[in-house]
């Protein structure tokens, strides 16, 4: 899965990282390299929540839901 990652400066010199497609997906490191490997975790965790978070709205066939990996 790929996504698209804006990285700007703050104030206080730290890279910020935001994905766009995902709403309030940010993170920051104190350069780029840092920033990019924690805004990576920051989507695991962002998709991860999503899917969680929608468990409870699967029907109940009586089957337990499946795993896939993307």
């Amino acid at each position: 899965m790929v996504f698209h990652v804006s990285l700007e400066t703050d104030e206080d010199g730290w890279i910020v990282a935001e994905c766009p497609a995902l709403p309030g997906c940010v993170s920051q490191g104190q350069g780029e390299a840092e920033a990019l490997v924690n805004i990576k975790e920051a989507i695991q965790a962002w998709l991860w929540a999503e899917d969680e978070k929608h468990l409870s709205d699967l029907p109940h066939s009586g089957r337990a839901p499946v795993l896939v990996t993307v």
